[in-house]
């Protein structure tokens, strides 16, 4: 995914009321953008950190900027940009899938996106193709780092994301094909359910992988120009 035009850059001033930063950019100019991202966002908020923002394509929204990057040494390890925009991951895997990038879901030819399924909710995609069961695509956005080179999700209490793990179990129980992608927007090496911020989402991703649901883990190729889904890492949750 290339960005539109050159990002912005400034240093954070502050993140507030979850979804909203103030940047003071390199030009002098403080701005209000939109900080795509409920979580806790730990390590990444810091006042003072370099951030890269995109403009908006709609030229009638209120906020003009986005919050895309931040330049932090994550997990004490060397400076990296690490993505936190949450609406980008569902993206990098639209245009991985339509690429053929992402092996372990070649052979579909109808990828449909926000399908409902289960108990009122959306699949962030159903992967369809004659003569094979549908597969329920769950994305997640990754961008917690503790320990350099270990990624891990999530990085607060998601209990609406412990649910889809339960749904997507039922759907593998009513014989469909579902699958867990965590993109991980930085470099890591390893990932790995951040069990002690959220133990309930770690029970439910043990009953998901114990029911039959499929997980994957892919680290994101990030530069000041685009954002692509590169390599996969391993997932090392015990069994």
């Amino acid at each position: 995914m290339r960005f539109h035009e050159t990002l912005l850059e400034g240093r954070l001033i502050e993140r507030y009321k979850r979804f909203l930063a103030d940047i003071a950019l390199d030009t002098g100019e403080v701005v209000t953008a939109h900080c795509a991202n409920p979580g806790a966002m730990m390590g990444l908020k810091e006042p003072g950190s370099r951030v890269f923002l995109s403009r908006a394509t709609n030229p009638n929204r209120k906020l003009k900027y986005n919050w895309e990057f931040v330049e932090v040494a994550a997990g004490g390890g060397p400076l990296q940009l690490v993505g936190i925009n949450t609406s980008r991951p569902n993206l990098l895997v639209a245009e991985a899938l339509a690429d053929g990038r992402l092996a372990p879901f070649a052979g579909y030819d109808r990828i449909r996106p926000e399908v409902k399924y289960g108990r009122n909710s959306r699949v962030d995609f159903l992967l369809e193709t004659t003569g094979q069961p549908p597969c329920y695509l769950e994305v997640k956005n990754c961008h917690l780092m503790r320990e350099a080179g270990f990624a891990e999700f999530p990085d607060c209490v998601a209990a609406r994301s412990a649910k889809h793990l339960y749904e997507l179990a039922d759907m593998v129980a009513a014989g469909a094909r579902a699958a867990l992608v965590y993109v991980i927007q930085m470099e890591a090496g390893r990932f790995d359910v951040a069990r002690d911020i959220d133990p309930a989402y770690d029970r439910a991703f043990r009953h998901a992988l114990a029911s039959g649901v499929e997980s994957y883990a892919y680290v994101c190729r990030i530069t000041r120009e685009e954002v692509v889904i590169d390599r996969s890492v391993e997932i090392v949750t015990p069994r």
